[in-house]
């Protein structure tokens, strides 16, 4: 684990930034679902999961640089002790397969329905983590 840079900002500033730049990939997989480019709105819906869940690890100042270390802490701390729903952990799972079979597999096909899901997931665990980091910080 690495710590965030002391000159940064604040840890609410790191989180805020976290949950806007989890919104910002939404948007470009809302973007490119609508173009048709189905792996490419798969990948920027898991970034916008995984920029949601680091936004989380933000507030107590965790910082992980492999993705399966802040998915495997967030499970552990977050989803375990069901601060989260426990199917959030399932579905960030998925997420995260579906965007490993659109970037690395030749000839995985991507469908319509997949993207859709997987944007509509990204986009109910953003607005899960911005109630949580709000809630955390006031």
């Amino acid at each position: 684990m690495e710590q965030p840079s002391e000159n940064a900002g604040t840890r609410e500033d790191l989180v805020l930034y976290r949950i806007q730049t989890a919104k910002d990939d939404l948007k470009a997989a809302k973007i490119l679902l609508e173009a048709g480019e189905y792996k490419g709105a798969n990948n920027r819906a898991y970034y916008a999961i995984f920029h949601a869940l680091n936004a989380v690890h933000a507030l107590k100042g965790d910082a992980y640089k492999r993705h399966r270390d802040a998915i495997g802490e967030f499970n552990k701390h977050y989803v375990k002790t069901e601060i989260f729903p426990r199917d959030i952990g399932r579905k960030i799972g998925e997420a995260e397969e579906i965007r490993h079979a659109s970037d690395y597999d030749d000839f995985y096909i991507a469908s319509r329905e997949e993207s859709e899901r997987q944007v509509a997931v990204a986009e109910e665990f953003i607005q899960l983590v911005e109630k949580y980091c709000v809630m955390q910080m006031e």
